[in-house]
């Protein structure tokens, strides 16, 4: 079982962290995200746009159940947690890493991006109120890692020592 999931809220540095941690654990990375976007040859805002959320949380979950390949970190979307299959599958298929963030720092790092169709509008109050609604179902991850006030480098090396100890991954 070598397929790592990293799950988070947006901004949490998923994308980012899975980069790093590939070229710590020579594995490959596959982003949920932007799977969807060449797949459906649109940009995420336009698919919530043209097709609503509902469509894009069923391209959210196909794209998880191609992309689960051995030796590969998942990187995926904030949202991705709201189906129960998929928490399921991920579960069932690897090791499932969620990247906690402050509110407030998740604000900062999302304050230029227009990117989020789910931030829209009061950036603020949709931060909290979604983060609070997706919290106990991040908190089923295997492991969990508090991103605000690391650097990259810092919380790569801690989830390889989760990974280290754990007999499902092999290295």
């Amino acid at each position: 079982m070598n397929t790592i999931f990293l799950i988070g809220f947006m901004g949490a540095g998923k994308t980012t962290i899975g980069k790093n941690l590939s070229q710590r654990l020579s594995m490959n990375v596959v982003d949920t995200d932007d799977m969807i976007e060449k797949v459906c040859q649109k940009t995420i805002n336009d698919i919530f746009k043209e097709e609503g959320e509902e469509a894009f949380r069923h391209h959210e979950s196909t794209i998880l159940k191609e992309l689960s390949w051995p030796e590969t970190i998942v990187t995926t979307g904030g949202g991705i947690i709201k189906n129960p299959e998929n928490r399921q599958f991920m579960h069932q298929q690897g090791i499932v890493i969620y990247l906690h963030t402050d509110p407030r720092v998740v604000l900062e790092r999302t304050a230029d991006d227009d990117s989020r169709p789910l931030l829209a509008q009061n950036r603020k109050q949709r931060i909290t109120r979604l983060l609070n609604e997706r919290l106990p179902q991040y908190l089923e991850a295997d492991y969990t890692v508090n991103t605000s006030m690391k650097s990259v480098d810092t919380i790569t090396e801690e989830i390889a020592g989760f990974l280290a100890r754990d007999r499902r991954f092999r290295a």
